[in-house]
């Protein structure tokens, strides 16, 4: 791709210039959170349990100290070998994060339908180290959106990301977040699905830096250059 070639006074006049979109674009996305959190709950009123490494947990369970709990809704079939290499292109992005949030009142884990010692055999093999439970025998994921039986797919259009849709999958993406208070009660705040995760992949924000951006327009489809990170030819 040519690419015009400036002088450095010219270079700095466009870099200001987009400078000040950026800084607007910060402004938005500030109130954008606002907003976010500003939206009204919703009660969980059913008592979700997951199989976890020794045993069973509940939803309450795994908020752990915290009050605020972050679930990363991870493509795993209960029949596959290995997780989607999609949710794993970003479940690389999330090995380091929970001592970080902690200190701001938040646990992190990633929830899957398949069984715990698929997870478990997989997650080693990857290396990552954060929490992943099975959600097996639980309505967790289909309540949440990311989970459709066969029956709904074969008739057709079923809701993913807030709209109806066709599916060909069991199983979608997306994340979710919610709150416990001091009495235990347990609330649903907020959940986003397909391009609403983007902001969750520290590669893909890498590449939205830099001159070729993420450079998936001649693809036969977006990610299709995505493997797990231990299938990558070279």
């Amino acid at each position: 791709m040519k690419h015009e070639v400036v002088s450095h006074e010219d270079w700095l006049r466009a870099r200001t210039a987009l400078l000040k979109k950026e800084k607007e674009f910060t402004r938005q996305r500030d109130e954008l959170g606002r907003e976010r959190r500003a939206l009204p709950w919703e009660r969980v009123e059913k008592a979700y349990v997951f199989d976890v490494p020794g045993g069973k947990e509940t939803l309450a369970q795994l908020f752990g100290k915290h009050s605020q709990l972050a679930v990363y809704h991870f493509m795993f079939h209960p029949d596959s070998d290995e997780g989607c290499r999609h949710c794993s292109f970003w479940a690389d992005s999330f090995n380091a994060i929970g001592v970080h949030v902690a200190h701001r009142d938040l646990s992190f884990v990633a929830i899957s339908r398949a069984p715990l010692a698929k997870l478990e055999a997989f997650r080693k093999r990857m290396g990552w180290g954060f929490k992943w439970v099975s959600s097996a025998g639980s309505d967790f994921n289909h309540d949440l959106g990311v989970s459709f039986t066969p029956e709904e797919l074969a008739r057709g259009p079923v809701t993913y990301n807030y709209k109806r849709e066709t599916m060909d999958m069991q199983d979608r993406e997306g994340v979710s977040f919610f709150h416990k208070d001091a009495q235990g009660a347990i609330f649903h705040t907020y959940s986003a699905y397909a391009r609403g995760i983007d902001l969750l992949n520290t590669a893909y924000n890498f590449l939205d830096l830099c001159p070729k951006g993420r450079d998936e327009e001649a693809l036969e489809f977006t990610q299709a250059w995505v493997r797990h990170h231990d299938r990558y030819e070279d």
